[in-house]
């Protein structure tokens, strides 16, 4: 086995996170990329990057992910999502590579009231959710053998989320109105991280569909609730709405709760609770 393990979108959250784990993963040469170094929208660059870095494992956490920019972003959105994640395949194919493909919970309607299995119907409501399974359909036609990994609002201490989001407007607002009707869990980037450098760590040749979050369900009002009570800021007041009275131009899925018996089981792994995860990074942020 080649011991040299390609990260793709580096720069993101949870590229992020495991850049800051490869340390306990002293056997594997991590290889960390972000567009400027590899275009996965581009098949012969991928092809070429394989074969000069003799890639064994690849970890695609590259995507285009501004929902609503997508509605309008169509050609970038498909072109990261779908082609990208098409062309890793086909060097993995050409090179016997193992891929890792991180996936959505948004490839679900969010009409169902019970967690979502793996075999669950997909029905995405919107660019990004139908770009990304698009991107998971191009892996099945083309590897029999994979690793696609469902996951829902992440966040981490890095770039962009919903968590750094509050904290900074919790800075200076009093009163912070957040959707309530829309209900998920807030998965934490380096729990993530962790199932997903084990799973190349043990060599796992456990391939599928897998769904994995932390633990336990909430609205998005809930997690804001939660954010400033774990940073102790009592003086905001935060306001429960409905997602119609803060439209966006992508509809978000009401329910998209993950049902993770499957990872839990094969992996042999225990998942956080949200919320538990949430107090350890609030509090490295601090």
């Amino acid at each position: 086995m080649k011991n040299k393990v390609l990260i793709t979108g580096a720069g993101g959250q949870l590229g992020q996170c495991i850049k800051d784990l490869q340390i306990s993963y002293s056997d594997f040469e991590f290889c960390f990329t972000d567009v400027q170094d590899l275009d996965i929208s581009n098949e012969q660059q991928v092809l070429d990057f394989f074969e000069t870095n003799q890639i064994g494992w690849c970890v695609n956490c590259a995507a285009y992910t501004a929902v609503d920019k997508a509605e309008s972003d169509e050609k970038m959105a498909y072109g990261i999502n779908a082609i990208g994640a098409k062309n890793l395949a086909l060097a993995c194919q050409v090179h016997k590579a193992k891929l890792i493909h991180i996936s959505t919970d948004f490839v679900f309607d969010g009409s169902q009231s019970i967690p979502y299995s793996e075999e669950a119907q997909t029905n995405p409501l919107g660019v990004y959710g139908d770009s990304k399974l698009q991107g998971e359909l191009e892996i099945q036609d083309i590897l029999k053998e994979h690793f696609i990994v469902r996951t829902s609002w992440l966040y981490s201490e890095y770039g962009h989320n919903f968590l750094k989001t509050m904290l900074k407007l919790g800075e200076d607002r009093e009163v912070l109105n957040v959707v309530g009707d829309q209900v998920g869990t807030p998965t934490y980037a380096g729990d993530l991280a962790i199932v997903l450098l084990d799973v190349i760590k043990n060599n796992s040749e456990q391939y599928g569909m897998y769904h994995f979050s932390n633990e336990g369900v909430a609205s998005w009002y809930d997690f804001a609730k939660a954010i400033f009570d774990i940073q102790g800021n009592d003086r905001i007041k935060v306001g429960n709405i409905l997602s119609e009275a803060y439209p966006t131009p992508a509809k978000r899925p009401s329910f998209s709760v993950l049902d993770k018996a499957k990872i839990k089981k094969q992996m042999n792994i225990e998942i956080p609770y949200w919320r538990d995860s949430l107090y350890k990074v609030i509090n490295q942020i601090k």
